[in-house]
């Protein structure tokens, strides 16, 4: 695992940019549409996918919900949803799709549910061992917690070095590897059953990547290393971003 380093004390002020996409919807630019594309395709492979977990009942906790679109999604397959953001704007955003979330996990009632979720949120957690030991807390037993981050071992990673968007410093404040999930997760009696790949994120990273590296879009170029990666990944196992799937045990 790696870490970001140092951290500056206005990090919140990072979050506020307009191209911050997660948490203005944002549809203007070319790229801004590719994301929109491939989130309302990743919203209804995650719903498909909790919806496959066993659970004693529907009960969803969403950590970094963003504007909301995922409980959403959530809300119409028949889940109870409760959410978590800490931006104000993004709040303000989830309202306008009638999704109330609070500002802070304290914020959650005392109940526990049956599944938690992190969409590429832990890599953004300041206290983070802390913040585990709550999520555990509000989970039930034999629950799930559910978690994507990237993979900074993958081939796109590797190939773009520093300029790699999904190192997305200084927000991102942690850098995780599969073993890194793993062992950071064994303490809390969370076991891992299922990492899966996220095919699309190689693509989306490589594209804002080529961005970060040369100033212009290349799509060709990203298209290609994006394609790539997913290759090796068939090999190696390591994609640009994985859902690693937890379960609470006695």
């Amino acid at each position: 695992m790696l870490k970001t380093y140092p951290v500056p004390k206005n990090l919140e002020t990072y979050y506020d940019h307009p191209d911050y996409i997660s948490h203005t919807d944002q549809n203007k630019k070319y790229i801004d549409k590719i994301y929109q594309f491939i989130k309302t395709y990743n919203l209804n492979k995650k719903v498909r996918l909790i919806k496959k977990l066993r659970t004693t009942e529907k009960t969803i906790l969403d950590i970094g919900a963003g504007t909301g679109d995922f409980l959403k999604y959530a809300q119409k397959d028949g889940w109870q949803i409760h959410g978590v953001e800490p931006n104000h704007q993004a709040r303000i955003k989830a309202l306008t799709k009638e999704i109330t979330l609070k500002e802070s996990l304290a914020d959650i009632p005392e109940d526990k549910f049956d599944v938690i979720t992190l969409w590429h949120v832990l890599e953004h957690i300041p206290d983070l061992e802390s913040e585990i030991k709550n999520i555990q807390n509000k989970l039930k037993l034999n629950g799930y917690l559910v978690i994507a981050v990237p993979n900074y071992k993958s081939y796109d990673a590797k190939h773009y070095k520093q300029f790699w968007a999904a190192y997305d410093t200084p927000r991102h404040l942690w850098h995780f590897s599969k073993e890194s999930i793993k062992r950071l997760f064994k303490p809390y009696k969370l076991k891992l059953v299922q990492t899966k790949p996220m095919l699309f994120d190689s693509f989306y990273v490589s594209l804002l990547s080529e961005k970060y590296k040369s100033g212009n879009n290349n799509y060709l170029m990203a298209f290609l290393i994006g394609l790539i990666s997913n290759i090796k990944g068939l090999l190696s196992k390591e994609y640009s971003s994985h859902i690693y799937i937890l379960k609470k045990a006695k």
